[in-house]
């Protein structure tokens, strides 16, 4: 009876020692899976940083085409005539989509965004119109923007995001029966009391924005996973899982927060804590109001013949004289036969044969005072210090607006002038 015992007691021991070695390689398996998703992420990460640059390079080489036409006909046309406004929309787009497009390299770069004094209000106005063009009709929309002092330091594309992504969201909800989608704007000072339940905000003053829906609402169990990145309730094909992810990043490098209250069967609010700065606006100059113009020479190089044509017929709208070329190694020739001919010199940097870095070192090397702008839609090889180490004058992203490029070559020049006497 009794070795019946110890066999059993032996058997009880083995037992547990097995049942803790398949827990203990359950885990492992755990672990190696998690191991391997974080892996996965990553590497969809780094191909989506890759693919973003190829596409924001494309891309906008399109836009200044579009921005740069647009803005040729804006000041060729008559201001009272209809058209006026149809071009003022494809100029807005077109601005929109240009910031979109640097959004997009941002994230998937994760660079660092100029921030600025803000009205939130102002976005949201812009942002709410483009989106009643997206929505159903069974979607209603209220605003109800009530803050006094809605200015955050933030930048302006990011919170045009936030506001997208949040909304997109809320519609989703209601897509099958319908519903109202209200997006609210209050002062919230946060004293003691308040700061206790928000315990990721300080004290001091925030500016409410609220994202409500009359949805389905969200489970409690997944709540605290809704801005997880690549977590998604919706189907493969209706979203990657990222645009809450992105909304978090977005708000908590502002130094704000986001609460989330919902029920099943009965909604969604999303209210969003942004710090509330004492700032002035400064307001956009206006669009046609007179740009720096000059009469010297300029060398204009790119590749593509459609930005060769646009960026001429900008120039000579800002009276400046213009040799254009589609080959840097025909440009070389064309400033190596007559280097004092140039005033200033304008290229792209992608180019095939010798990019405009290459480039900009022949043209110092022969004339050390030329003055080079360089312009990019995307590119990992140079960067504003790198081009300044270089003796290039400024290096410029694409689609290049017609005031931006009016006001860098006439800074240069003036101050080259100013050099010389």
């Amino acid at each position: 009876m009794r070795d019946l015992q110890e066999h059993t007691g032996e058997l009880t021991s083995v037992s547990h020692h097995l049942q803790r070695e398949t827990a203990e390689h359950k885990r492992a398996e755990e672990e190696k899976k998690k191991l391997k998703a974080q892996l996965q992420r990553a590497q969809r990460m780094e191909a989506i940083g890759t693919l973003a640059g190829g596409i924001a390079h494309d891309f906008n080489n399109i836009l200044t085409a579009i921005i740069g036409h647009t803005e040729l006909l804006r000041y060729d046309l008559p201001e009272d005539i209809k058209a006026q406004a149809n071009l003022e929309a494809i100029y807005e787009a077109g601005i929109r989509a240009k910031d979109l497009v640097q959004q997009i390299l941002t994230f998937s770069r994760q660079s660092v965004e100029e921030k600025k004094p803000l009205r939130i209000s102002t976005v949201i106005k812009e942002a709410l119109k483009l989106l009643r063009a997206s929505l159903p009709a069974t979607i209603e929309i209220r605003q109800n923007l009530g803050s006094e002092s809605d200015t955050v330091l933030a930048n302006p594309t990011q919170i045009h995001q936030v506001l997208i992504n949040l909304c997109t969201n809320s519609a989703q909800a209601m897509r099958e029966k319908g519903g109202v989608l209200e997006v609210s704007l209050e002062d919230a000072d946060l004293d003691l009391e308040a700061a206790a339940s928000n315990p990721d905000l300080k004290l001091g003053a925030y500016v409410k924005l609220t994202v409500r829906d009359t949805g389905s609402g969200i489970a409690p169990e997944i709540v605290e996973r809704i801005f997880d990145p690549y977590f998604s309730t919706r189907e493969p094909e209706q979203g990657t899982g990222m645009g809450l992810a992105v909304v978090h990043g977005i708000v908590k490098s502002t130094g704000g927060t986001i609460a989330v209250d919902s029920k099943l069967g009965e909604g969604t609010a999303i209210h969003v804590f942004f710090p509330r700065i004492r700032s002035t606006v400064t307001p956009e100059a206006q669009a046609l109001s007179p740009f720096p113009s000059g009469n010297e020479q300029i060398l204009f190089v790119d590749d593509e013949k459609a930005l060769v044509d646009i960026g001429v017929q900008l120039l000579e709208h800002l009276g400046y004289r213009v040799v254009a070329r589609t080959s840097s190694i025909e440009a070389l020739e064309a400033f190596r036969s007559q280097p004092e001919k140039f005033d200033l010199v304008m290229s792209d940097q992608t180019m095939p044969n010798m990019t405009g870095e290459m480039l900009a070192k022949e043209l110092i090397r022969i004339r050390p005072d030329i003055p080079i702008v360089l312009c990019t839609g995307y590119s990992e090889l140079i960067s504003e210090d790198k081009a300044k180490t270089l003796g290039i004058e400024k290096l410029i992203m694409k689609p290049i607006l017609m005031r931006e490029m009016s006001e860098t070559i006439r800074q240069i020049l003036d101050q080259r002038h100013n050099n010389e006497t």
